[in-house]
């Protein structure tokens, strides 16, 4: 497997080589002087060119390599493979061909991809491309394939000789270099231009490194009309990952011209106070600034340049320690409308964009590996059961907003007449839960989460596979097959969430050892074909604050936050399933939140256990007695995440 995937990348390498001779016209500015199509790697691995500077300790897996084994992560996973097949590929082209003057009879698409929706393309040009992709990538969905194929081929026939391609006139970006209203023309570009890289990169396909060279020359065309001080202003306007897509262009190609092109998307105004250890974040749209700053950490990756490190790894601490409710999501209408630390306020009906959280995850994993730090993983499963699991129905319809006001319930897209932008990120998550579970670092073994799955690893002749329904139990089974003994050290990460009574045996046998919360246990031994281990990882209720409002509480049982159940009384279609505008109606006014009465200490004493394998809980409240579960399985009627405390009587978060 790891050998036909060096096949590849040495096949693209000498495509790209090719390609990227295609001319690049400068205009009135112009970038760095180009260099030649075939730029020196930056080093070099195993004979393959690679141009990552030595920036990692940890190194994930090939999607390929790890295999899903049944669990809600794997069911979950298939949904949103049965919604992707359910659209076809003419509808998915049809405003590329019409926008083209290529004729399509087929119906055109609904909500944010309606033929006069300015964001038009994100989702049917790009998002779709990159769940398809990822979908062959972690499970081999072939009919997927084919569809990512056919639409590459179907835009490719759209693409204009200068490189442009999208559903809009280009005079868009007209609009755009002159301050005239325009949506996010650069948005949709990065989506495009990103779903081209995921389909070279997951499947191979050369046709769309043809298109996405072209779309990335066109970029360094329109880049070079502008000063610094007009890029400013034209960085205002949302431009998504432009500066990641077209540094990952670079590392295909070689071209520093794109990576030239990328440094122009660097918002002066958003990293300068970043690279300072300043938040600033107050006032900002968030998840316009999240996918510069992954954009930061990959330019890291590829010159090594210490700045954009600093930027990324500080807009990931006060993010994720300071602007995230008990959840791991964070914004509330969509923006960080308060200062560090304090969300009081903030639980509103359109809080915790799903975006915000799939990016923030994205972020979680560039700087995980760079320094192997378990506490990132620590916040990575508690937003991924808490703000990605529970955000998709039985149909494969995707969450908008998270809402967290009480009394709320989740509202999701329609299939054909929403497409908004987290319907797209939805697609891309739900196609790759296994890309995590497992990191090496040389010959060492990492398991970050507890999620039945098979790795495959043939280097070390070594597939490791892990049995468990956690969270339904606290036990998780590893098995060791091996072609021959093999010396390396195995690291569970023993989560900050544990309670007492944690142990480990290996082939029946208790080791007395363990490590602390937050931390790696770390076994290394020889290890011999069919050892077997048993990581017991008990789960207990504890309790988080609402940052900056003690008073308020969410209540988590291990990494799961716990949500009351309200019933449906009153919820309609209509409040549950939207279409181009993602909001309810009618909006449910809010509801107060449970009353609890509490004491000083850790323990909840108003949350039983009723049964753990069930994962159901009880509260009592001042209201009666609530029945609670954890939050991403509540469909179809209202909840609460936060409680109120009776006064005088707030419990250490």
């Amino acid at each position: 497997m790891q050998q036909d995937r060096d096949h590849r990348r040495r096949f693209l390498k000498q495509a790209a080589t090719a390609l990227a001779s295609l001319a690049v016209v400068p205009r009135a500015f112009s970038l760095a002087p180009d260099v030649a199509d075939t730029a020196t790697p930056i080093g070099a691995a195993n004979g393959n060119v690679v141009r990552e500077q030595p920036v990692y300790r940890m190194r994930p897996f090939a999607l390929g390599q790890v295999r899903l084994l049944d669990s809600d992560f794997s069911r979950a996973a298939a949904i949103n493979q049965r919604y992707l097949h359910s659209l076809p590929v003419d509808r998915l082209a049809h405003s590329f061909r019409v926008h083209a003057g290529i004729a399509s009879s087929a119906k055109p698409l609904g909500g944010w991809e309606k033929p006069d929706c300015e964001l038009r393309g994100h989702f049917s040009g790009g998002h779709y491309l990159s769940a398809a992709a990822l979908a062959y990538a972690t499970v081999g969905d072939a009919t997927l394939k084919q569809r990512g194929d056919e639409l590459v081929a179907a835009l490719a026939a759209c693409q204009q000789p200068n490189g442009y391609l999208s559903a809009f006139p280009e005079s868009f970006f007209d609009r755009l270099s002159s301050g005239q209203k325009v949506w996010a023309p650069f948005y949709t570009i990065h989506k495009i231009l990103a779903g081209m890289l995921d389909m070279v990169e997951h499947t191979g396909n050369k046709q769309a490194l043809q298109v996405a060279i072209g779309i990335g020359n066109w970029t360094v065309r329109w880049l070079n009309g502008f000063s610094d001080a007009e890029m400013a202003h034209i960085l205002k306007t949302e431009y998504g990952g432009m500066n990641d897509a077209m540094v990952e262009l670079y590392a295909i190609t070689g071209n520093s011209r794109y990576l030239d092109a990328a440094h122009r998307f660097d918002q002066v105004s958003l990293f300068d106070p970043l690279a300072a250890h300043r938040d600033e974040l107050q006032g900002l749209h968030s998840n316009t600034q999240i996918p510069k700053v992954i954009g930061a950490a990959r330019r890291y990756e590829l010159t090594g340049e210490p700045r954009y490190r600093r930027i990324a790894e500080f807009f990931w601490e006060t993010v994720t320690r300071n602007r995230t409710y008990a959840t791991g999501g964070s914004s509330n209408d969509e923006f960080w409308n308060t200062a560090p630390g304090d969300l009081k306020g903030q639980l509103g009906l359109y809080s915790a964009e799903c975006c915000v959280a799939y990016n923030l995850m994205k972020l979680t994993r560039h700087v995980y590996a760079w320094n192997g730090d378990p506490r990132a993983f620590d916040y990575y499963e508690r937003t991924l059961y808490n703000a990605r699991l529970g955000t998709q129905d039985g149909d494969g319809m995707k969450l908008y907003y998270y809402p967290l006001q009480p009394g709320a319930a989740k509202f999701y897209n329609t299939p054909t007449d929403s497409f908004w932008c987290c319907t797209g990120s939805g697609a891309e998550e739900f196609a790759r839960f296994n890309d995590s579970i497992y990191f090496r670092d040389g010959n060492d073994l990492y398991v970050n989460l507890f999620i039945p799955s098979e790795l495959d690893w043939p280097e070390q002749k070594l597939r490791f596979r892990q049995e468990t329904a956690f969270p339904r139990e606290s036990l998780t089974r590893f098995r060791l097959s091996l072609s021959a003994p093999s010396t390396f050290a195995l690291n569970l990460r023993v989560p900050s969430w544990i309670g007492p009574g944690a142990r480990v045996r290996l082939n029946g046998q208790a080791l007395d050892v363990f490590a602390s919360p937050g931390s790696y246990l770390t076994i290394k031994r020889e290890w011999h074909d069919g050892d077997r281990l048993e990581l017991d990882l008990p789960m207990q209720v504890t309790r988080m604050a609402l940052p900056g409002d003690d008073s308020l509480q969410a209540v988590l049982y291990g990494p799961l936050v716990l949500a009351a159940r309200l019933g449906d009384k009153g919820l309609t279609h209509d409040m549950q399933y939207c279409g181009y505008d993602a909001a309810p109606k009618p909006e449910p006014k809010p509801w107060p939140a449970p009353r609890v009465t509490d004491k000083q200490g850790d323990e909840v004493p108003w949350l039983r256990v009723a049964s753990a394998q069930d994962l159901c809980f009880e509260a009592q409240t001042s209201d009666g007695t609530l029945a609670v579960t954890p939050l991403n399985q509540v469909h179809g009627e209202r909840y609460a995440v936060y409680w109120q405390s009776e006064p005088g009587a707030h419990g250490n978060s």
